[in-house]
């Protein structure tokens, strides 16, 4: 009789300490699930430093040699209105020449008013000087006044200038550390209101740095224009104890 009492004694504190280990490692699992998920932002404006503009111009005749005299008008005029505006010529590259003969386009119809030949060209300015490409492009219809044809179609050129910022990485440390304080200071107001204290980092990812247009009007491109804001948003998960 004795022995069947200690033997159930045995099994029921062995239950007991079973339950207890159970029921304080389910309360140690959910403390350590405590987490709060936030997010900080950074964001600086930013002007563009790196200017492309594509100048596009067509010159077309009955006779191919004709064509090729005024298509080389046009650079010599282009790089003349560039000069005038203060670019340098030494920013500047032809590219994308490019010769047409309608008579030789068998799916090009009837076109006996149109001239047989259609040459194009396009003159690249390169500049670290943003606003003088976008103070000479103002100035664009001082080109057609001098008789330039100037066109938009089948390649780039006539669009006006892009404008670039390439020194993203100069930003990146800072904008990082202001991010990540940005989101420590919700996640401790988070637990502030929660009457919790807010704990180590659980987890955290950094985000993909996004360039933006200044004026975030519908349809406007970033690369147009020459302010930018450059964005960055950092989620971080932080442990939250009683």
């Amino acid at each position: 009789m004795e022995r069947g009492l200690v033997s159930a004694f045995v099994v029921a504190a062995g239950i007991a300490a079973a339950g207890w280990f159970i029921g304080n490692g389910f309360v140690a699992g959910r403390a350590a699930d405590r987490v709060v998920s936030v997010k900080g932002v950074a964001e600086r404006e930013v002007k563009a430093n790196l200017a492309l503009w594509p100048i596009r111009f067509v010159a077309a005749d009955d006779d191919l040699g004709r064509a090729q005299a005024r298509i080389s008008d046009h650079a010599a005029k282009v790089r003349a209105f560039l000069q005038i505006n203060g670019i340098d010529p030494a920013n500047t590259e032809l590219q994308a020449f490019n010769v047409t003969d309608s008579a030789a386009n068998i799916y090009g119809g009837d076109r006996r008013d149109a001239p047989r030949y259609v040459i194009s060209q396009t003159l690249m300015v390169r500049s670290d000087d943003p606003e003088v490409i976008f103070a000479a492009s103002q100035k664009v219809s001082d080109l057609v006044n001098a008789g330039v044809v100037l066109s938009t179609e089948g390649g780039p050129g006539g669009g006006g200038p892009t404008y670039l910022f390439t020194k993203l990485n100069d930003l990146k440390p800072s904008m990082i550390a202001e991010a990540t304080a940005s989101a420590r200071q919700a996640a401790e107001q988070f637990a502030k209101d929660s009457r919790s204290v807010l704990g180590g980092i659980r987890q955290a990812s950094q985000g993909v740095f996004v360039i933006l247009p200044r004026d975030q009007v519908p349809g406007e491109q970033e690369e147009r224009q020459r302010d930018k804001i450059v964005r960055v948003v950092s989620t971080i998960e932080y442990h939250l104890r009683d």
